[in-house]
């Protein structure tokens, strides 16, 4: 799966389709214009095994989609995979009824063989498609979501696309037994609502310390599908300046990419730009995503790893220059990587962050729970029994998630956008974010304007402490 887009080949989409704009569209041709995606299934080799997995993609067959500047998000979704299935609409903003959820009473799962429509102006950057339905996402429903600015195609970098992936050949539902979950959630058939035997975490837990890192023993790691005993080679362009658009769709693993004592620069994150961060590692939370540049000189090859926070597995692609020797990599770093830490995150600034207002309303959201048993709560509730936060349009808002577990947890907001503004304690004027890491009693405050009313969930994004009832809403009155 070659992930590339480079502003050339942009322009000569670009020319094609105003070419073809001259003339005033029939009704039929405007119609034409709404892209077309397939939520269905696929065969994938892992580790010399073949595997079935969920695959969501475009008209040409390729996985998810790439908007060009100021084109609609206007699309048809198809669901040929055989089962229900919802389709969030990752670090967008559009109408709740499009925000690819079930929970909260929009719209129902899409059933096999049927379809659904969007419609909305998207946000620019890096972004990403998932199930929403179950526990799918495990098995792959996922898919990127790249929406390109004016300053994307004039820039005249080599764009990379790279998802990554944790795998298991377990089922998901196999998995969540394993840990002893899912009687936190009983909606939308996120888990099992009957309580699990035993109760006990999943043997391949792992921990550092005190804090526990790991919740699942994985059996590879995937970048673009592919591990590092085969992975995807990107032969740079002339010039040798990438721009890497890395996203973080695993369903329990937090990573550290390592561009092996190459500088790399982050220019945004979760589809927001900031000011330049120079560094060779750098931290990659579940659902997080993150805008680099790098360079290749003549004839150098640039490995970027990806490598599991606690761990020594890793995935990764490779950037090569034309001519160069590829040596063969292998999918064990030579020490574990470190816990996922704040570093990068107070560093971070936004290059355009919230206007200076005061703040309205502020909530304060314990995360709760622990690994035996298996139950993960906000508020020490579940989603039956979840605490709404109630906001109403026009207010500045200001959630500050108090952890009071030994696990790090992804929180994602759903509809909204947010700064971060608060780490340990300590004021930042940090990145515009949808999803923002709590270290393990730890402290993270975000800001967002109410701006887009309905019900919106909020979550941690590991998928396994979701279906145990970490999630709740945010709800405007």
């Amino acid at each position: 799966m070659q992930n590339t887009l480079n502003r050339r080949s942009f322009l000569a989409c670009s020319a094609a389709f105003a070419g073809a704009s001259l003339i005033l569209p029939t009704r039929q041709a405007i119609a034409q214009n709404t892209r077309r995606l397939t939520a269905g299934t696929r065969s994938i080799n892992v580790n010399g095994r073949s595997a079935s997995v969920f695959r969501i993609t475009d008209e040409n067959g390729q996985p998810g989609l790439i908007l060009g500047p100021d084109e609609r998000f206007d699309l048809t979704l198809e669901n040929q995979s055989g089962v229900p299935t919802i389709i969030h609409w990752h670090g967008q903003v559009p109408p709740p009824e499009m925000d690819g959820v079930t929970e909260t009473g929009y719209v129902p799962p899409i059933e096999d063989g049927g379809a659904a429509s969007y419609d909305f102006m998207p946000r620019p950057g890096t972004h990403w498609m998932h199930s929403h339905q179950g526990l799918q996402e495990q098995t792959l429903m996922a898919a990127p979501l790249i929406v390109r600015t004016r300053e994307d195609v004039s820039a005249d970098l080599q764009e990379v696309v790279v998802l990554l992936h944790d795998f298991s050949f377990r089922s998901p539902d196999e998995i969540l037994q394993g840990l002893g979950g899912g009687t936190g959630m009983n909606h939308g058939g996120m888990a099992s609502t009957e309580p699990m035997a035993g109760m006990n975490m999943d043997s391949s837990a792992m921990t550092m310390g005190s804090m526990d890192l790991n919740d699942v023993q994985y059996d590879a790691f995937l970048a673009n599908d592919r591990t590092l005993d085969d992975p995807e080679v990107i032969r740079t362009e002339r010039g040798g300046r990438v721009r890497l658009r890395i996203i973080n769709g695993g369903a329990s693993t937090a990573f550290w990419l390592d561009f092996g004592g190459v500088t790399a620069s982050v220019v945004a994150v979760d589809g927001n730009p900031v000011q330049p961060v120079a560094g060779t590692r750098f931290p990659l939370a579940i659902a997080q995503r993150i805008d680099l540049i790098v360079e290749v000189p003549a004839g150098a090859v640039v490995p970027v790893f990806a490598v599991r926070e606690g761990d020594n597995a890793r995935t990764g692609i490779v950037l090569a220059a034309p001519g160069s020797a590829v040596p063969r990599l292998g999918s064990l770093a030579a020490k574990p990587a470190a816990p996922f830490d704040m570093s990068l995150e107070m560093r971070l600034i936004a290059l355009s962050g919230l206007t200076a207002k005061p703040v309205d309303i502020r909530h304060s959201v314990m995360l709760t729970g622990s690994m035996s048993p298996y139950l993960w709560t906000i508020d020490n509730q579940p989603w039956q029994t979840r605490r709404k936060i109630e906001v109403k349009r026009g207010q500045r808002v200001e959630l500050e998630f108090m952890n009071h577990t030994m696990m790090a947890h992804p929180m994602h907001l759903h509809g909204h956008h947010f700064q971060v503004v608060g780490i340990g304690g300590q004021t930042v004027t940090g990145a515009v974010r949808d999803t923002v890491m709590v270290p393990a009693m730890g402290r993270v405050t975000v800001a967002f304007d109410a701006d887009n009313p309905g019900r919106w969930l909020y979550h941690c994004h590991n998928l396994y402490h979701m279906a145990a009832g970490m999630m709740s809403e945010v709800v405007y009155v």
